[in-house]
């Protein structure tokens, strides 16, 4: 017979399918059989762990065979290492990610991150902290550091992703003095004027006559515009929750913005001083799960409105409603009234169109709150946007993203 096909792509549709192809694929070898290189092995040892339900069954009835997949990995930390070791030796970091996040949920290894060795040998990603932070009641002393350290790595890194874009919005935001030859009266830094100019006291007139007059910076001045973050820390928004506590501190470290985190679930929690000091600190601050009164956290974040024109008011939410939807709908269209700049982010994660209220989001939209899922890397241009007063449907359909 001359239909054989070549023997690398038998390997390779035998490491797609799995053993329980092995015998039907052998037939197209010319030799009868397949051979998996070591790597080839290695990476469908890897695989068999998570994807091959048969392997336990297997191990069970040939224990010691010569392949050693058919073992699996069981509730040892040890072997879990070796096998997060191997899939990030084989894959490309992104289909690690896919493989670990795949273990996590396919065979409940979730406690075995508990493990100091393990977590060593885990590729740090988003995914991975909210499992993280979904667990943390349950970490141990001994494997707190080591967490910790993880979640860490992963926040400094979406910071570093984000920083530098967030920073020149607001910049480009806020000094308007680049787009007019004339300074503000407003932006007039009295006390800097006069200590310069005393000089030039007019005696007769007791009055100082200034040569010069000086101005702040306007995206340095303090304090100028209040943001509001308010997030819903229920289960499904886990990244979302990530994604926004790194941009809360980075909001608090722009002096031009005072910034205001706050937390819901049923319960509100005011996390703004540990957001400015410590995002990670913030996180586990955090807890995942839980009902949704998303009412009672924008009647919490009222107070915080001193200047409505000069706030902007960010809810980031799925919108199912465990409170009052009603009163949701009113508060919400009262701060618009009143000058608030309100959006309602329905995700802000890298991934797909998110579940939400589509009444709730309609009812809010119609109102004035545009709703939308928002990337981070587009959400700069965004509060830019916000705080130049355009109009945020029209510049939400504008970057790209998915609005009501």
């Amino acid at each position: 017979m001359d239909n054989y096909v070549d023997t690398q792509t038998v390997s390779r549709w035998r490491m797609i399918l799995g053993a329980s192809a092995e015998k039907q694929l052998a037939g197209c070898c010319a030799g009868g059989s397949i051979v998996l290189s070591d790597e080839e092995r290695i990476m469908d040892e890897a695989l068999a762990a998570i994807y091959d339900d048969t392997v336990e069954e297997t191990a069970q009835h040939n224990a010691g065979a010569s392949s050693g997949r058919n073992a699996g990995l069981g509730k040892s930390a040890p072997r879990l290492s070796k096998w997060l070791g191997d899939v990030r030796q084989c894959f490309p970091e992104d289909v690690v990610s896919i493989i670990q996040n795949d273990a996590m949920e396919r065979k409940g290894w979730k406690q075995l991150l508990f493990e100091p060795e393990v977590l060593a040998h885990v590729k740090p990603d988003i995914q991975l902290v909210g499992t993280l932070l979904s667990l943390k009641g349950k970490i141990p002393e001994k494997t707190k550091d080591t967490a910790r350290m993880l979640v860490a790595s992963v926040v400094e890194e979406l910071v570093k992703r984000l920083e530098q874009d967030i920073r020149r919005a607001v910049t480009g935001a806020l000094n308007r003095r680049q787009h007019s030859p004339l300074p503000s009266v407003s932006g007039i830094d009295w006390k800097r004027t006069i200590q310069r100019n005393l000089k030039h006291y007019d005696r007769k007139s007791r009055q100082i006559i200034p040569e010069k007059f000086y101005f702040f910076d306007r995206a340095q001045r303090s304090q100028e515009w209040t943001v509001i973050l308010d997030i819903d820390q229920s289960g499904s928004m886990a990244d979302s929750v990530i994604w926004a506590s790194v941009i809360g501190s980075i909001f608090a470290s722009i002096p031009a913005l005072r910034t205001r985190v706050v937390v819901f679930d049923t319960e509100v929690v005011d996390l703004t001083e540990q957001c400015a000091n410590d995002p990670v600190e913030m996180l586990f601050g955090i807890q995942l799960g839980g009902g949704t009164d998303i009412n009672k956290s924008v009647a919490y974040c009222e107070q915080f409105v001193e200047e409505p024109k000069k706030t902007l008011f960010i809810v980031i939410s799925d919108l199912y409603e465990g409170g009052n939807q009603s009163a949701l709908i009113r508060r919400m269209r009262e701060l618009r009234e009143a000058g608030v700049r309100t959006m309602c982010l329905l995700a802000l994660s890298d991934q797909g169109q998110p579940f939400y209220d589509e009444h709730v989001a309609r009812q809010l939209a119609r109102d004035g709150t545009p709703c939308f899922a928002c990337t981070p890397a587009l959400l700069p241009e965004l509060v830019e946007g916000a705080l130049k007063g355009y109009d945020l449907v029209e510049l939400a359909k504008r970057v790209g993203t998915k609005s009501e």
